[in-house]
């Protein structure tokens, strides 16, 4: 009786042990500190005018030995189901001895310049693991793209005028900027001589033509170095002339630390610099005062000897970042006349600069928008980025 007994027990303990060793196939779920950490990683893709795939990847630390499945669903951020992506939902299996699997997130194409977007990827209900990871982030990139819609209302001048001829116009209908007529300035030239704080770019980021416009952007970016971004584009060497009527409609960027101009040099600079080759400033603004315009002649045989003088319009309400104006220069010899919406606020004669006068020669012309610099000051915490100048043409008439 006791040794049959004995015997019973040894055979009880060597049947346990056996199970315990995992010999033969066995379905049940590992001991929760063997269970493998699944996470899922966020993705960020630049948006296209045709629908794309967004792959997110849910990672294991460590393979199991059993298959696992994890819930998902998508949810809305700024970017919206059905209308910037197609929201899914369902179970991710990552069978056995793998430690990967994927969930694709169909986004809606599209080509609308705009703030970036976000979705997310919740993740729940693991079988066979612990989540260490909840949710993914997908981040659609609109910042880049090359359509900006413009509300076109605003004041507006005629192609010809009365004795005159159009000889020469930007109107900005092609696709891409015209080479032809323009050339960039870039880098941050040490603060262009006015203590500025972007850096110049020839990227599409920063310039680009939609729909008729000219958009120049300027952004709060770090880039080689410095904080902003921006473009100056110039007629130099390519497009110039002496006298003429001038009309540039555009839209102007607004807040603290913005600075945009449309100006002209004579195109004698690289021989007697500047301020002897003379300046022409038809539109400057200072961000943090988007109801005023200023318009200056800029002259002086030697950077000592610089003189100016600029006056300024107020509109009576609104502000010119809201629709379009058109800022002229009617310039003949020995006069240079500043208007904006047809309206004469600043004029310039030989009279004004002592007999020191520039601007009987040839001058090209300069489209940028600034960030900082000695007049308007740095960007705080009011300013808002983007910021855009939009210009629908530039006209010369003779």
């Amino acid at each position: 009786m006791k040794i049959s007994s004995c015997i019973y027990l040894i055979f009880s303990l060597v049947l346990i042990e056996a199970c315990s060793k995992g010999s033969g196939p066995s379905n049940t779920t590992p001991p929760p500190g063997a269970l493998p950490f699944a996470s899922i990683n966020d993705v960020s893709n630049e948006r296209t005018s045709s629908n794309l795939k967004f792959q997110f990847t849910v990672t294991l630390d460590k393979a199991s030995t059993s298959a696992v499945s994890i819930n998902y669903t998508t949810s809305d951020g700024t970017a919206l189901s059905n209308k910037d992506y197609k929201p899914i939902n369902g179970v991710l299996t990552i069978p056995a001895n793998s430690n990967s699997g994927t969930i694709e997130v169909e986004v809606v194409g599209d080509s609308i310049r705009r703030t970036n977007q976000s979705f997310s990827i919740q993740l729940s209900n693991p079988t066979n693991c612990s989540i260490s990871t909840n949710k993914g982030t997908g981040t659609i990139v609109n910042e880049n793209l090359l359509y900006f819609p413009v509300d076109s209302t605003g004041y507006t001048t005629p192609k010809t005028y009365p004795g005159m001829n159009l000889v020469w116009s930007d109107e900005f209908d092609g696709k891409t900027v015209n080479t032809s007529n323009w050339v960039y300035e870039t880098g941050s030239n040490n603060g262009w001589g006015n203590n500025e704080l972007e850096n110049y770019t020839n990227r599409t980021q920063n310039s680009f033509v939609s729909k008729g416009n000219l958009i120049i952007e300027a952004r709060n970016e770090s880039y080689n170095g410095s904080s902003y971004t921006s473009a100056r584009m110039i007629t130099k060497a390519k497009q110039f002339f002496t006298y003429g009527r001038i009309d540039v409609r555009a839209k102007l960027p607004f807040g603290k630390g913005l600075w945009p101009a449309i100006w002209m040099l004579g195109n004698n600079i690289d021989q007697v610099n500047w301020p002897a080759c003379g300046e022409m400033d038809i539109m400057e603004l200072i961000g943090s005062i988007p109801n005023t315009v200023n318009g200056t002649l800029h002259w002086g045989t030697t950077l000592a000897l610089h003189k100016s003088k600029t006056s300024s319009h107020t509109l009576s309400t609104g502000t010119f970042d809201q629709q379009f104006h058109v800022y002229s220069l009617v310039w003949v010899q020995d006069q240079v006349q500043i208007y904006v919406d047809d309206i004469l606020y600043n004029t310039v004669t030989p009279t004004d600069t002592n007999g020191t006068y520039p601007f009987n020669l040839d001058f090209f012309f300069i489209l940028n928008v600034a960030v900082g610099g000695s007049w308007p000051g740095s960007p705080d915490g009011t300013t808002v980025f983007p910021q855009r100048m939009v210009v629908d043409y530039v006209r010369v008439f003779k």
